[in-house]
């Protein structure tokens, strides 16, 4: 079933109008602006008064803050590639409109509406989204989706629920189809994709071909690096992506047999399909790192009794879409993360499940001395469980709607944040893939490799770096780390340099600037829901908020004097002796008052972080968690806040830990040695070997 591609909206003073005037299936969505109910007629029926009409290519969804619900639309969108003989598109703007009827102005004037409206608009214009009206599902795997035609099948029904992005925005259109009654919005339901999506149409030996690398990222536990880290009690990981590449080519370009050289000229019709997925995720443990302006913050473990069943549901989840489990860990052996390699390990060993089965690089050691292409020796260890594992192939002209082969497993890579190391291999994995794809089509001959042809192989390493670097923007804030390897074969000093300027980035955006991003993520996937009628919406959220002292809001601007009157020791001295005293003298205050503040500041770092606001309270729940697991160290948190267990999302932050006051756990920190280590497991067990 096609989703109307283009319809107008008209703005009245009690209603919304949609009006899509297909002339297959013409409709109008009506929405009252002041009860905010859907109705829908078929035929187009333009109202006879409105204030205001604007062409539209999509709807968003209906979202609702903390005053007012709000109508988001696609209202401009720019054509990306064609996969399939399906259109694909990205959106480059959109209109928020406002179901309650005041004015903009008046909305805007209340704070906790003019915050969540903020991390609404910041999200739709941060995140690269991709749709289609129909045919290929741009959030649905070339495997799970249907062989043949599948009718009148509504678009959003195919969609994978976990990357329909918009899902929860677009509920009330789906109640309202799936509940009591014969209205059917299904053609105004438009699933969206965040990630990323690109296609190259290109050559090799001749023969046309489309190259293609899909990344969905997880609606399920969304967020940004630090404050989005581990599982949930209902198996969700962060940063969980599953990253798919396709090669579309024309039939009669494979028809000569392997090692020809003939190709049918034309258009890649796409005939010839083959697809390769891999996924990624945060490592299925309980664990946070706690920012704190140090570059590595502290790290926790929360060795919970509820981490085997959040893990077995994990794994079942996965085995149940994608069948057996290769997992590759690519988390240090020593030094910060081995405590989390080590945690991994554990559960893996007390989950005792055949499908899922564990392998280790330690990718730093392996590959020191910029020796990535080391990566090689996964692949040899890995071997004839890729040859196991297979790939999707379909020749839609050879045998008609069944595909030849499917993929039987996936790979899972993981590294702390499952971004740079995660690219780097997995980018090699699907280049063994792809070689082995095209010699059984008689693309490339038996011992040829796209090693050998620079111009694809510079286009394959490309989209691979673009796809890198679009999953760690939507994670860490910056570009990938590493992409001079993925994009050349080789780490030069200019990539060293742009990895460094990229981790100063990181520093500052996931210190100074993530709290709201993931405010915006847990507000648009529905995460966290406003409550309605007042100004306290936003009340029970930062109830768990740091209060600051006085000393604490006045050691950066004491410590910004301090640098300020040392510069004018320096550069203006006679002034100084003049006016003030001996510049010496001046110095000295200036270096006595610059230390102190440094010294508050980095005990109270995390009140200086941009912590969220709409989900304080897990990290609350994490900070006073005191039951089995491990602590890298408790540093800059100054005195930590009382957290009220038990209420909504408390449990699920850490699975019902043991929390303790803030008297006490004063009195235990005090009390233990320097380490800051707290006990590991009663009984570890013999972890793998590399």
């Amino acid at each position: 079933m096609q989703v109307h591609e283009q319809y107008r909206l008209y703005t009245g003073t009690d209603h919304y109008t949609l009006v899509a005037p297909s002339p297959d299936h013409p409709q109008t969505l009506t929405i009252s602006r002041a009860t905010s109910h859907l109705s829908l007629q078929p035929g187009a029926h333009p109202p006879a008064r409105a204030e205001s009409d604007l062409p539209c290519h999509g709807l968003f969804g209906l979202i609702s803050l903390a005053h007012s619900d709000y109508l988001i639309v696609v209202t401009k969108r720019a054509k990306v590639t064609t996969v399939l003989d399906t259109p694909i598109y990205t959106a480059t703007d959109f209109g928020v409109y406002p179901l309650e009827r005041k004015s903009t102005a008046d909305l805007l004037s209340l704070p906790d509406e003019a915050y969540l409206l903020g991390l609404v608009k910041a999200h739709l214009y941060s995140a690269p989204f991709y749709f289609s009206y129909g045919g290929y599902n741009v959030t649905t795997r070339l495997q799970a989706q249907p062989d043949a035609p599948n009718g009148d099948r509504p678009l959003w029904e195919t969609a994978d629920d976990r990357f329909f992005w918009n899902r929860y925005l677009q509920q009330r259109l789906i109640d309202a189809t799936t509940g009591p009654g014969d209205e059917d919005y299904s053609r105004f339901i438009l699933p969206v994709l965040f990630g990323f999506l690109e296609f190259k149409p290109t050559s090799l030996n001749g023969r046309p071909l489309t190259f293609g690398l899909i990344s969905r990222r997880n609606r399920f536990r969304a967020g940004t690096r630090y404050f989005s880290r581990g599982i949930d009690e209902h198996g969700n990981v962060s940063n969980f992506n599953e990253t798919e590449q396709l090669v579309l080519l024309d039939n009669a370009a494979v028809g000569a047999g392997a090692g020809g050289r003939e190709g049918g000229g034309g258009g890649v019709r796409g005939e010839v399909r083959f697809s390769f997925v891999q996924t990624r995720g945060s490592v299925p443990v309980y664990w946070a790192e706690i920012n704190n302006l140090r570059y590595k913050p502290d790290l926790k473990i929360l060795d919970l009794a509820s981490t085997a069943e959040s893990l077995s549901r994990h794994f079942t989840q996965q085995i149940s879409l994608y069948g057996p489990q290769y997992l590759v860990n690519l988390v240090n052996s020593s030094g910060y993360e081995r405590p989390v390699k080590e945690a991994y390990e554990r559960a893996l060993d007390a989950l005792g499940n055949p499908d899922v089965r564990y392998t280790y690089f330690d990718f730093h050691k392996e590959c020191r001395g910029l020796r990535f292409d080391r990566v090689g020796v996964l692949i040899d260890g890995l071997h004839d469980e890729l040859v196991e594992q297979g790939y999707y192939y379909h020749d839609t002209t050879a045998s008609g709607p069944q595909a030849q082969r499917r993929q039987t497993s996936v790979v899972r890579t993981n590294c702390m944040d499952c971004l740079d190391r995660t690219n780097v291999v997995q980018s090699a994995l699907a280049k063994w893939v792809l070689n082995t794809q095209l010699r059984q089509v008689g693309v490339l001959s038996v011992k040829e490799s796209v090693e050998e042809h620079a111009a694809f192989l510079s286009l394959f390493r490309n989209v691979w770096a673009d796809n890198a670097d679009t999953v760690s923007r939507a994670y860490s804030g910056t570009g990938a780390l590493k992409t001079d390897f993925t994009r050349t074969g080789k780490r030069s000093k200019e990539g060293a340099l742009q990895d460094g300027i990229n981790s100063l980035m990181r520093y500052v955006k996931n210190n100074f600037l993530d709290g709201p991003r993931q405010d915006a993520y847990d507000l648009v996937t529905g995460t966290w829901v406003p409550r309605r009628g007042g100004g306290d919406a936003l009340v029970g959220a930062a109830a768990g908020q740091r209060a600051r002292s006085v000393v604490v809001r006045a050691a950066p601007w004491g410590l910004v004097g301090a640098v300020g009157l040392l510069a004018v020791a320096a550069f203006a001295s006679n002034f100084v002796a003049e006016y003030l005293a001996p510049p010496t003298r001046v110095a000295l205050f200036a270096l006595v008052v610059g230390g102190l503040s440094a010294h508050s500041i980095a005990q109270h770092g995390i009140d200086y972080v941009a912590q969220p606001r709409l989900a304080r309270k897990a990290l609350d729940e994490v900070l006073a968690y005191e039951g089995k697991g491990f602590e890298s160290g408790r540093r800059g948190r100054g005195a930590a806040v009382k957290v009220e267990t038990g209420g909504a999302g408390g449990a699920a932050a850490v699975g019902g830990a043991k929390m303790v006051s803030v008297e006490e756990k004063t009195k235990r920190t005090q009390a233990r040695k320097e380490s800051h280590v707290l006990p590991m497991l009663a009984t570890p067990v013999a972890t793998k070997q590399d």
